[in-house]
């Protein structure tokens, strides 16, 4: 196991990360998750160039509740000296524990503009924005990389030792090539590499998807901690659930659809809160809501029904309906 320690407070030995999601990792998700036993969060990641010119949009996605602590804001883009202004403004403005690079995004619209993954396509070019960002703020300068642009450039201890010469202090290690996209496995063994070439703390990422994937990874790769990102989806209590077994306690049981829904409806006060009520964010919501309703019984017809609401108030009683029918289903049974 690694012994190193993060540049910035985690409360726990062995954290346990929310990853940085595109209309995912909003801040009302990341409040959730925080209250559900996550000990850090990132947020969505934000455009570099959009930070520069103080977009609306994008300044506004920077924005954090001191509940969301520790936070990091993760940016990307292509040009060393617009990331460098980009990580000294949010370094002023926002004040997070720490700024995290974006080297590891597979989107087309993120990597034809040679952000995300497509830097790895130019390790001189990764270099060059990990040491001017590292020189623009006084924050850690941590990076979420993949194991490389394609199978024939795959290097992920390569890629990972010259982030760490740059100045990288962390590095989170997403185990699949960029044209993999999401398909195939994560290769974990590639983690188990990194940890063992470089000095600074490696986050696992890839393939968690329950509870017990978190545990195995730690025992299989050393690595210091954990980022969860598709497993979390309608699902904040995998961090509650992880901890528990890394702590040798048993599991706690899987939320019942009261609780899922309590949670679902708390997700959408919390985004009201945030954004307003709006056919918009009514929209945008509802992929939550089809997520929170993964595995129950008549999924399919209440996703159907939630897909078309456009306000609290009908999800509320969407949500009621669905329980009436349920207890009467179970009392008559």
């Amino acid at each position: 196991m690694s012994s190193v320690t993060f540049p910035y407070p985690t409360g726990n030995s062995f954290p346990l990360f929310l990853a940085p999601m595109a209309g995912v990792s909003e801040q009302p998700f990341r409040l959730l998750c925080r209250r559900f036993g996550a000990d850090v969060v990132v947020s969505e990641f934000l455009s570099s160039e959009g930070l520069r010119r103080r977009n609306e949009r994008t300044l506004a996605m920077a924005a954090f509740a001191a509940e969301e602590r520790p936070i990091g804001i993760q940016i990307f883009g292509a040009d060393p000296a617009g990331m460098a202004e980009a990580a000294a403004l949010v370094t002023e403005h926002c004040a997070p524990e720490f700024v995290d690079l974006n080297f590891g995004c597979p989107v087309k619209k993120v990597v034809k503009r040679s952000g995300g993954s497509g830097c790895l396509k130019d390790l001189d070019l990764v270099e060059r924005i990990v040491r001017a960002v590292a020189r623009a703020t006084a924050l850690p300068v941590t990076v979420k990389i993949r194991s490389g642009w394609d199978e024939t450039s795959r290097d992920p201890v390569g890629i990972a030792r010259r982030c760490e010469d740059a100045g990288a202090r962390a590095l989170t290690l997403h185990a699949r090539s960029r044209t993999q996209m999401f398909a195939g496995s994560a290769n974990w063994d590639e983690i188990t590499a990194v940890v063992e070439a470089v000095g600074i703390p490696v986050i696992g990422n890839g393939d968690v998807t329950t509870p017990e994937d978190v545990l195995r990874m730690r025992g299989q790769t050393g690595c210091a901690g954990v980022m969860i990102a598709r497993g979390s989806f309608g699902n904040p209590w995998i961090f509650r659930q992880a901890r528990a077994l890394l702590d040798g306690l048993a599991k706690p049981p899987d939320p019942a659809p009261e609780e899922r829904f309590a949670t679902a409806l708390e997700h959408a006060r919390l985004t009201l809160a945030v954004e307003g009520e709006s056919p918009r964010a009514a929209r945008e919501f509802r992929k939550h809501l089809g997520w929170y309703t993964r595995g129950l019984p008549g999924s399919a017809e209440l996703r159907a029904k939630l897909h078309q609401v456009r306000a609290l108030a009908e999800v509320e009683r969407v949500f009621a309906e669905y329980l009436a029918h349920l207890e009467a289903g179970v009392a008559a049974a």
